[in-house]
């Protein structure tokens, strides 16, 4: 098995030309496999079937591996049986059809309201770099945008008098979304002192010598303003998942808030159902008297 399983990986290294890192990844991932065929009483890749695979897939998720990391498994392994079946080791993929386990699914982390007034209200240097910051703060949160939506906006996708930015999202699909009044205001403060800059091309956000802002530096930017301002970590997915946390407590609209955020399926948009829930679930403990801890009520 570790012969062929050696073939594959020379396969992936000289003709598919995969990089180093990704062949490390491959090779730890098979060897995990390799490794319980004996529990399973397998010496030939053609005796593994998929009772079999599921038996140790499930045996990994139970010493803790996530799902994410069974996943990555599973494709590694149908890789390796597409190889062997083109040089006729093998007539089956054992893992075709199989999936991981389901992991938990984690609630994107945000922003209270009072947290982001805080973050978003505090003193301001009028400055080219301040003003510039804020406005990126504000954008995020007034309109929910992604971090590529707001690095390649231009200036003729914005309508300050009526309130409008329109965006590329996703799949090269085109939003226009509302601009809140201080996202307004912010935008405002900011172009003036853009201009200055002489700027290469359209871009609304620039640096200082008039490139357009990329990712990373936008990343840095949100980052050491939540340390400033908040003392925490802070990306810029953050204020858009506040911004669809807040529009939704606000609103109860799952589909429009589905809109804004440009959500090619509504069940993307449904974890936001449940942090809307914890949110609700803490106002009752604290409101409701037969929620409360008896501590509380002495």
């Amino acid at each position: 098995m570790q012969d062929l399983l050696d073939a594959y990986l020379e396969h992936l290294r000289s003709e598919r030309q995969l990089s180093a890192h990704t062949l490390i990844g491959y090779s730890h991932d098979l060897s995990k496999l390799v490794a319980l065929c004996p529990l399973e009483h397998i010496d030939s890749w053609p005796a593994l079937d998929t009772a079999r695979l599921r038996r140790m897939v499930g045996r990994l998720h139970r010493q803790g591996q996530s799902s994410r990391s069974l996943a990555r498994l599973l494709s590694a392994t149908r890789g390796l049986y597409r190889y062997l079946i083109r040089e006729g080791h093998c007539q089956s993929d054992p893992a075709s059809g199989l999936t991981p386990p389901k992991g938990e699914r984690r609630l994107p982390k945000t922003l209270d309201a009072d947290r982001t007034a805080q973050l978003l209200d505090g003193a301001l240097e009028d400055d080219f770099i301040a003003r510039r910051d804020q406005a990126m703060l504000e954008l995020f949160y007034s309109s929910g945008l992604r971090l590529s939506e707001l690095v390649s906006l231009n200036l003729d996708s914005l309508d300050l008098p009526a309130g409008l930015v329109r965006v590329i999202g996703k799949g090269n699909k085109a939003r226009e979304l509302p601009l809140g009044r201080m996202a307004r205001e912010s935008m405002a403060q900011w172009l003036p002192l853009r201009a200055l800059a002489n700027p290469a091309d359209g871009a609304v956000f620039i640096s200082q010598q008039g490139r357009r802002i990329g990712p990373r530096a936008v990343q840095l930017r949100v980052r050491q303003a939540g340390v400033r301002e908040l003392g925490q970590h802070l990306h810029p997915h953050m204020l858009r998942h506040s911004f669809a946390s807040h529009m939704l407590e606000s609103s109860q609209d799952l589909r429009a808030v589905q809109e804004l955020l440009g959500h090619a399926d509504i069940a993307t948009t449904q974890v936001y159902t449940h942090l809307d829930f914890q949110h609700l679930a803490a106002v009752y403990d604290q409101a409701h008297p037969r929620a409360k801890r008896k501590g509380n009520t002495e």
